[in-house]
């Protein structure tokens, strides 16, 4: 199981490039950032944390744009996945986003993961055209497009939401594909859809008892004919043994953990005593030995 960390981007506290090389050198393997365009002042979509208009945190309204912030830690780093969490595709343009997360991958070295959310805030996605009730499927033919551009040399497409004739595009990532991963809750809706369109899902805040998920996404992979496993991203707060070795013998491949809203020399003590209990918790896992 690999371990990762998430930083809540605003335009205070630890920059991403910082927050990625600290991350980078106490061993952890990923780095993840969320995105929000805007937050509408008025809006009827409820956070799905609080169920009313308030938000649990104000950097919902400070976010950093995910991708320039990807590119600012991956000019610092060399081996740390560079993924998000979630982004909001269907809130930009698939040909030029398709562009700059393909740059990217191509100047990184391969590093990037998209991971993609169909969008808690509708107000949100309504102002960029989405109507949320067709948000699921917009995401589809977002994802299905930006595939086409990625892997084909002339690539087109035309479905309800994106429509483009025969077209070159380059650079292509690197293994011309980016793996995708769905943050959302775990509902057997959401693991149908993961397992015919995405690689992966990301576990919502506060999703610890996902056990039933887990298997709700197995069969649903097995289903629709996917080889081998998806991969499983689990949000936690604080390390616990015992959940760990659950998550782990459940198919939980990666543990993420978000960063507090500080300076770089806190969060750089932050990362060094999370390394630190991480490791400890690994050796009893594998030794069985109190250590």
């Amino acid at each position: 199981m690999r371990f990762g960390i998430v930083l809540f981007t605003s335009d205070r506290g630890i920059t991403p490039a910082a927050a990625a090389r600290a991350a980078e050198d106490h061993g952890f393997s990923s780095f993840y950032v969320p995105e929000h365009t805007h937050i509408p002042v008025k809006r009827e979509a409820a956070h799905p944390q609080t169920g009313d208009a308030s938000l649990p945190d104000d950097r919902y309204m400070r976010t950093l744009d995910p991708w320039v912030a990807l590119a600012t830690a991956a000019a610092v780093t060399e081996r740390i996945e560079l993924a998000t969490a979630v982004a909001l595709p269907v809130e930009h343009d698939p040909i030029t986003l398709a562009k700059t997360i393909a740059s990217l991958d191509h100047l990184s070295g391969g590093r990037v993961t998209l991971g993609a959310g169909f969008g808690w805030n509708t107000d949100e996605l309504a102002d960029h055209g989405i109507p949320g009730n067709k948000r699921r499927t917009a995401l589809r033919e977002y994802l299905e497009a930006m595939r086409a551009l990625w892997r084909e040399d002339e690539a087109a497409y035309d479905g309800d939401f994106v429509r483009f004739g025969p077209s070159w595009a380059w650079p292509k990532p690197i293994d011309r594909t980016v793996p995708v991963l769905i943050g959302a809750a775990g509902t057997e809706r959401t693991c149908a859809w993961i397992a015919k369109h995405a690689d992966g899902w990301i576990t919502t805040p506060g999703e610890n008892d996902i056990s039933g998920s887990l298997a709700t996404l197995k069969k649903a992979w097995a289903d629709a004919g996917r080889e081998g496993a998806p991969r499983v991203v689990a949000l936690d707060f604080k390390p616990d043994a015992e959940r760990l070795a659950s998550w782990a013998a459940d198919g939980v491949t990666d543990v993420l953990y978000g960063l507090p809203d500080k300076g770089e020399p806190e969060v750089r003590a932050y990362l060094e005593r999370l390394a630190g209990t991480l490791r400890s918790m690994n050796s009893i896992t594998e030794t069985g030995e109190d250590s």
